[in-house]
């Protein structure tokens, strides 16, 4: 394996201990595998250490801005991220408080944008000075499609006939909650191709996000189905019917994690002093940009201003799956006059959330602290699921504050005076010591 000259700055070794540097050698020669370093060291942060340094010198690349020190290596083992060499710096900014459904909360967001914590405070501000939001869940249900073959289609649809009759559904129900004692199946959507049958199943979780969860349930079911149907060929767990960090109409339309529904009244005094701009001005703009501007991008959940920014900045400070955020930013905002046209209402509806309050990145002490912030760390103990759907609410209700914000800016021309100020800097990161 060639790698190009290094232009970086002069690699400093990363251990010292004469075993330590027989380690790194037998790593760089290829004797001892860098995947088993954690499990032949019983250390994980000498395994990182010394695979660190075996990297630089494959690599002749230094990772000097790279932290090492700090950081809990033992807290990822065989859960979050393998073969660590160290762990990326994000800013946590805070922005609140968020007055929604008569509590108040503030937010953590990390990001490296500037704008988006200090944008989304603004509508914060503007929210709560309206006399806040308010939030309702309208689904909640982690999805799940395998997809299975058949010799033919007519036994496919025999398979599909099966799954739709109402009076089988207690069988594949005890079939699937037999894995957890938070998964409840709600249904089954199946879906032909011909000789392909996508089965679309979906279930609570808890508190978790619950992707492992729908997978054991239905691993399951399938476990049912191929003694019923012993010519069934299961070709996968995941058929992307489901649909998982991908944009799918199926997540648009049906839902996927929590569906939520985020709605505000801006009073005229509010959008005049702190955002200055008008209830009119705002409507027409996002009838021309969020709704007829997606509509003539062929946008599939895109119905709005940025609401992947929002989404992306909770998710990556609470410890959520940040590829998620693909579905998970769907949004459709919506703004029209109220009270003879002197406030404004306007609302965002997000069908597929994807969050959890336990398990994954949620556990780290970081992420864990933020959800603490927020009053959502766990499992609830009182009404298993609470705690995940109160974070799906906030995201939404952030999101609702985002969308005012730089609507708001793009209305008045303070869109680009902003970035200039607080997203340009002019700063040579690369001579900033670490």
């Amino acid at each position: 394996m060639a790698f190009s000259p290094s232009i970086a700055d002069h690699i400093i070794p990363a251990v010292s201990s004469a075993e330590d540097e027989e380690i790194v050698d037998l790593v760089v020669k290829g004797t001892i595998p860098s995947y088993a370093l954690e499990e032949q060291l019983g250390d994980c942060k000498r395994a990182v250490r010394i695979r660190r340094e075996a990297l630089q010198r494959i690599t002749r690349r230094s990772l000097q801005g790279l932290p090492l020190d700090g950081f809990d290596y033992g807290s990822i083992l065989k859960q979050c991220c393998e073969m660590p060499v160290g762990y990326v710096q994000i800013p946590v900014g805070i922005a609140g408080p968020l007055l929604l459904d008569s509590f108040e909360y503030i937010v953590p967001m990390a990001t490296t944008e500037g704008c988006i914590v200090a944008s989304t405070n603004r509508g914060f501000k503007g929210i709560y000075a309206s006399g806040g939001a308010t939030s309702t869940i309208l689904r909640d249900g982690m999805t799940r499609a395998p997809v299975v073959r058949f010799p033919s289609a007519s036994r496919a649809c025999h398979l599909k006939f099966f799954l739709d009759n109402p009076s089988n559904f207690q069988t594949l129900a005890d079939e699937f909650n037999k894995s957890s004692n938070f998964a409840r199946l709600q249904g089954v959507q199946c879906s032909i191709a011909g000789k392909n049958l996508y089965m679309r199943f979906s279930c609570t979780t808890g508190d978790a996000m619950g992707m492992n969860m729908v997978s054991k349930g239905v691993e399951n079911v399938l476990a049912y189905l191929r003694n019923e149907y012993p010519d069934m060929d299961i070709i996968s767990i995941s058929g992307n019917f489901c649909s998982d960090k991908k944009p799918a109409a199926i997540n648009w339309i049906e839902g996927r994690g929590k569906s939520v529904v985020c709605e505000a009244v801006i009073k005229e005094e509010v959008l005049k002093k702190v955002f200055r701009t008008s209830v009119a001005t705002l409507v027409e703009l996002n009838m021309l940009k969020n709704l007829a501007g997606s509509a003539v991008a062929g946008a599939l959940g895109g119905f709005n201003a940025h609401a992947n920014n929002i989404v992306s900045a909770i998710f990556i400070a609470t410890g959520q799956d940040p590829a998620q955020n693909v579905e998970s930013s769907h949004c459709i905002t919506m703004m029209e006059a109220v009270n003879d046209g002197k406030d404004l209402h306007m609302s965002v509806t997000m069908p597929s959330i994807e969050v959890g309050t336990i398990g994954g990145g949620t556990q780290l002490a970081s992420q864990s602290a933020c959800l603490d912030l927020l009053g959502v760390k766990g499992a609830s103990k009182e009404l298993p699921g609470a705690n995940s759907r109160l974070l799906a609410k906030i995201v939404a209700g952030s999101v609702l504050a985002g969308e005012l914000s730089l609507m708001a800016a793009i209305a008045s021309g303070q869109l680009v005076q902003s970035h200039m100020k607080y997203n340009r800097s002019t700063k040579d990161v690369s001579k900033v010591g670490s």
